[in-house]
């Protein structure tokens, strides 16, 4: 079967939901199928999974650019790097593609969906604003880590970095940056965003290369190039 082919295979949608689409609308058998969908452009090493909890909610927040899909990808790969489902913020109210996104494990913009998901012991990756390579990561939207903060789960940067003629990519998730311990209050918010801003730039000098915003896009395996 060549790549085009198996690209059509992954992407037809089953007719019928599953029997084991949890509480959020994901689907276990869809997830696997956008994983094959991602293994025709990426192989993706996951680094520092370590550091998340075991069995707690966490948040992971990852540096993205635009067009790049990172929560998601990062979202595929780190929940197969430690078997348990793994959700992203990102999902659209609209139809196809809201059903569809939520299918693979997405989440709406909102505090109060991240919150509800965190409470009951999930693991949500969030992106920070675009930025335009692998160099430095774009703004950590402080209102998005409110639920992290309200829950007092755990808040960890994350990394993805790709090559626009490689396959290899890698999400490379740090130590969970320290919460203040006094009330909760929009303080609390910008600084924990800013300290994460920071905690990834520091992980993209580390591990970062150029990129571009087209990287996940499956050019070499569909075109031959």
């Amino acid at each position: 079967m060549n790549p085009v082919q198996r690209l059509a295979e992954v992407v037809t949608l089953p007719t019928r939901l599953t029997d084991t689409v949890d509480d959020w609308g994901r689907d276990p058998e869809f997830v696997q199928r956008f994983r094959n969908l991602s293994g025709l452009r990426w192989n993706t090493s996951v680094g520092g999974a370590e550091h998340l909890p075991r069995r707690t909610g966490a948040l992971v927040v990852v540096n993205a650019r635009r067009f790049a899909l990172a929560p998601m990808f990062a979202a595929l790969a780190v929940g197969e790097a430690v078997d348990r489902p793994v959700r992203f913020v990102g999902r659209p109210d609209v139809a196809p593609f809201g059903p569809l996104m939520q299918r693979i494990g997405a989440l709406l913009e909102v505090e109060g969906e991240i919150e509800g998901a965190l409470r009951a012991g999930e693991v949500v990756v969030v992106g920070a604003h675009h930025a335009p390579g692998n160099r430095r990561s774009g703004t950590v939207d402080h209102r998005l880590l409110g639920a992290a903060v309200a829950t007092r789960v755990r808040v960890l940067p994350a990394a993805t970095i790709s090559f626009p003629t490689r396959r290899s990519a890698r999400v490379e998730i740090g130590p969970a940056v320290r919460q203040p311990r006094g009330r909760r209050g929009p303080l609390d918010e910008l600084e924990i965003a800013d300290l994460v801003q920071r905690h990834i730039d520091a992980l993209l000098e580390e591990y970062g290369g150029v990129g571009t915003p087209f990287d996940w896009l499956p050019f070499d395996r569909l075109w031959g190039t």
